[in-house]
């Protein structure tokens, strides 16, 4: 059974087709990297599967279970969802920002259980943020923002995690580190669907690649197969080389292509 599977999803912004008949299925034990050009529909797809958007018409299951029969306390519990470039319009302390993962295990103004704060515990160790937990995240660098954004993200300790570009802002090391953090968390059993510019860390860390072009799946498969060099050249309109590292093959991006 799919952790999350979508059928024929169609979603407009205004007058905009922004997801156009998408098809889709994720399993449990799978990185599933979201790729494609601006304005391809990758964040309004994601948005529309977190229930932030109300689609047209199509079908979203979340573990086999109709999503628009979900409570939004049983939604939240199952699908966690960082966006990108997520923001506290409040001057909270970093581990309150953390702490607000685990509101679709709480009841109405209960305290943290020992359950809370032991997932809350390992969401921060697992985004290495232990050192921020005490300081107002308004006062944090973007990258560490990030961070604790994904440690938010971790205690809520759902069977599916949506990432909009959760690498956007880091420095390498840590953007290796939010990938190995991705990998380790569908290689325990969890679903994760991960939105990236950077084809080399989707071919690095993916199990498999959903190229988006103009609201629709064009390309669906392993990191190899997706990430060639035609598709390069006719979706994003650059020239790829290509190499190996790991008995993995890479194409990256090197020139705009040549008209």
């Amino acid at each position: 059974m799919s952790a999350l599977s979508v059928s024929g999803l169609r979603v407009a912004l205004g007058a905009r087709q922004a997801v156009d008949g998408v098809d889709a299925e994720i399993a449990a034990g799978e990185v599933a990297a979201l790729v494609g050009p601006n304005g391809a529909g990758k964040t309004t797809l994601l948005r529309a599967l977190a229930g932030l958007i109300e689609p047209q018409s199509g079908r979203i299951a979340i573990e086999g279970r109709e999503a628009a029969a979900l409570t939004p306390r049983e939604r939240a519990r199952a699908l966690a969802y960082l966006p990108q470039g997520g923001a506290s319009h409040w001057p909270l302390l970093a581990q309150r920002i953390v702490e607000l993962g685990r509101l679709p295990h709480r009841d109405n103004f209960a305290g943290l259980s020992a359950r809370d704060r032991a997932a809350i515990a390992r969401a921060a160790e697992a985004a290495d943020i232990g050192a921020l937990l005490d300081r107002p995240f308004d006062e944090l660098s973007g990258g560490e923002k990030a961070r604790v954004l994904l440690a938010r993200a971790l205690a809520v300790e759902s069977s599916i995690l949506l990432t909009d570009e959760p690498v956007a802002v880091l420095d390498p090391a840590h953007q290796l580190h939010v990938m190995e953090i991705l990998r380790e968390r569908a290689r325990a059993g969890g679903a994760v669907v991960v939105v990236l510019h950077d084809l080399v860390l989707a071919a690095r860390f993916a199990d498999r690649v959903l190229l988006m072009d103009r609201g629709r799946i064009v390309a669906n498969g392993t990191p190899a197969l997706v990430l060639d060099h035609g598709r390069l050249a006719s979706i994003y309109g650059v020239e790829a080389i290509e190499f190996s590292a790991e008995g993995l093959r890479f194409a990256m991006p090197w020139r705009r292509a040549r008209r």
